[in-house]
């Protein structure tokens, strides 16, 4: 956006186009609140909310853009400016021509055009997904690691080379071996006043590791984590569709994308993580009873 600017200029020659065409440029308004944001959906755009209420209030003669995609890239956003448009006799105007919503083969070709300009949204995701799975199956595609872990210049997972939090982690899943519940790891932790060290991912203490007190969020998560046990594993949680739009789930681990074993040095083999899998499935069913 701020160092490829032909789009942004073509987009504000438009007005020139207008005024060819024999609007005023007094009658001219540009809507440009929306640089930078997706078309992909109208929330948290401003400027096409208020372009659409314009146009169903009959306050507008035309609207221009250098195609649909620049307006919307949702086919039920660009159907009903379409339908508002042909209500108020309002003209859509592109780089191809000028549009009567009221035409059938002008409303046939701009229902086209809102149609592709979606299917290219989603060509695009699912070409650079492609090439994120791909690199994922290998083992290469960086992503957050639990504390214990951090990556090498190669970009290779390696142990942390601080030996007090190799310790930490060690020391963790030896005691739940003796433990054998969630909550018995953070009663036994607080008695013997243990810390467990946590890096920090975001604001200006990014990478710091703090000490903090076993929380039983923490010990499940830590658990639950495949990683410790020389795993690579993505894909444990999947985009589905709900009422409310596109939300994160957890998947079963039989429908994660990549799930590769003795992929880097482990803190307690994979025989042991399942053991605890089961441990924890069986305290589970205990509580329900």
């Amino acid at each position: 956006v701020q160092e490829n600017t032909e789009s942004t200029i073509r987009q504000y020659a438009l007005r020139e186009k207008l005024t060819s065409l024999g609007w005023d440029q007094s009658l001219i308004e540009v809507v440009d609140c929306d640089l930078g944001h997706s078309a992909k959906t109208a929330e948290n755009r401003d400027g096409f909310q208020k372009l659409v209420a314009d146009v169903a209030n009959g306050m507008a003669g035309a609207v221009a853009c250098i195609e649909a995609s620049r307006l919307s890239r949702s086919s039920s956003d660009w159907s009903r400016l379409i339908e508002y448009c042909a209500m108020t006799d309002t003209l859509l105007i592109d780089a191809d021509g000028v549009y009567d919503p009221n035409d059938f083969n002008d409303r046939l070709l701009l229902g086209l055009k809102g149609t592709m300009s979606e299917a290219e949204l989603h060509f695009l995701q699912e070409r650079m997904r492609g090439g994120l799975l791909n690199k994922a199956k290998r083992g290469e595609l960086r992503k957050p690691l639990p504390i214990g872990y951090l990556y090498d210049e190669c970009g290779r997972i390696i142990k942390d080379d601080d030996i007090q939090i190799r310790e930490a982690i060690e020391l963790f899943f030896r005691t739940f071996c003796i433990v054998g519940t969630a909550h018995g790891m953070v009663d036994y932790y607080k008695k013997k006043g243990y810390k467990f060290p946590h890096r920090i991912h975001k604001g200006f203490r990014k990478g710091e590791v703090v000490w903090m007190n076993l929380a039983n969020s923490r010990v499940l998560d830590t658990l639950h984590n495949p990683t410790y046990a020389g795993v690579y594993h993505y894909g444990e949680n999947q985009t589905v569709w709900t009422k409310d739009g596109k939300k994160s789930r957890p998947a079963k681990r039989e429908d994660w994308h990549v799930f590769l074993k003795d992929h880097h040095d482990a803190y307690i083999s994979y025989e042991d993580y399942e053991r605890n899998e089961r441990i924890l499935q069986e305290n589970t069913q205990a509580w329900a009873v």
